[in-house]
């Protein structure tokens, strides 16, 4: 690979547009699409070049990388009827960096292989903020030489790469990190609103809590009650952050992830219920510690 390669970026939604335009802050080559018009006029106004399809993107490109909703996306993008994987340029890799089915991962690295290209799943951990400041952590899976070649990228859009194994075993240890945070999330926003109940000012305990034996990611960087933290999607209406419906899709696919191996998760499962009915109540699009609110509601 030459030392400045071509990049196409696939996917400019709330974590692609910030991590593509990471890049081109880099001084990487890289060319973004989206089928957002929207999403496209965003990444132009932040630098970063469009192309009219994804076949327009990754011509010229020796790196592909996809940030899109689900296995479905990615799975269309690279082998659907009018898949991009044959028209990829000969010798490149593929960072793929969409939270998945593991299964989904192996089939696409699978046939990448098969097409004598190199492939990564690389979900990320971080969420807006991180992809924006370019602090995100790297969940890989796929072989040493195939990351090796990533790396260099990986590090212009994060701060932590961990290596999980073979193809797919970084979508398993993203879900089974995403189980936790679901869960964590749901039970500090239950805790906050016990004590506001109580006669407690939200904030106060909030922030004993953060240096407590209870702190956390949901009591240090992203409260759920609203006021709290000035930034936090619940101070200004849950808008952003990261979708109640994108946590929602990730404990189905944890659900999923522990039936193949008989895995036991009662409390992944039962986070899992209180997003969907998150969802069902009609918060599915805000910020998936809206949750909060299911609560929040009878504490008023």
């Amino acid at each position: 690979m030459s030392q400045s390669p071509r990049i196409a970026f696939i996917g400019l939604g709330h974590m692609g547009a910030p991590m593509a335009a990471n890049l081109h802050k880099a001084g990487r080559d890289v060319t973004g699409f989206d089928l957002s018009a929207n999403a496209m006029a965003a990444a132009k106004d932040a630098g970063v070049p469009v192309a009219d399809s994804a076949r327009a993107a990754i011509r010229g490109a020796q790196v592909v990388i996809s940030m899109l909703p689900a296995s479905r996306h990615v799975e269309g993008l690279y082998l659907g009827d009018d898949g991009i994987l044959p028209h990829i340029e000969d010798g490149a890799i593929i960072l793929e960096c969409s939270t998945i089915a593991p299964a989904s991962a192996k089939k696409v690295a699978a046939a990448a292989e098969a097409r004598g290209l190199a492939a990564i799943d690389a979900p990320v951990s971080g969420g807006v903020a991180g992809a924006s400041a370019g602090t995100l952590t790297f969940i890989v899976g796929g072989s040493d030489a195939a990351l090796e070649r990533a790396r260099p990228i990986l590090q212009d859009m994060g701060k932590n790469i961990f290596h999980m194994g073979d193809a797919g075993a970084g979508q398993v240890a993203k879900l089974c990190n995403n189980m936790a945070l679901g869960a964590i999330m749901a039970v500090t926003g239950e805790a906050i609103a016990l004590g506001v109940a109580h006669g407690l000012d939200a904030k106060t305990l909030s922030d004993m809590m953060a240096v407590s034996t209870s702190r956390s990611w949901a009591t240090e960087v992203c409260n759920p009650w609203p006021g709290v933290m000035e930034n936090a999607p619940a101070s200004r209406g849950y808008e952003g952050g990261f979708g109640n419906d994108l946590m929602l899709k990730d404990l189905g696919l944890a659900a999923e992830a522990a039936m193949r191996v008989g895995a036991t998760i009662p409390l992944g499962e039962m986070a899992r219920n209180l997003y969907a009915l998150n969802h069902n109540v009609g918060r599915g699009h805000l910020d998936f510690s809206s949750v909060v609110q299911l609560v929040l509601e009878k504490t008023d």
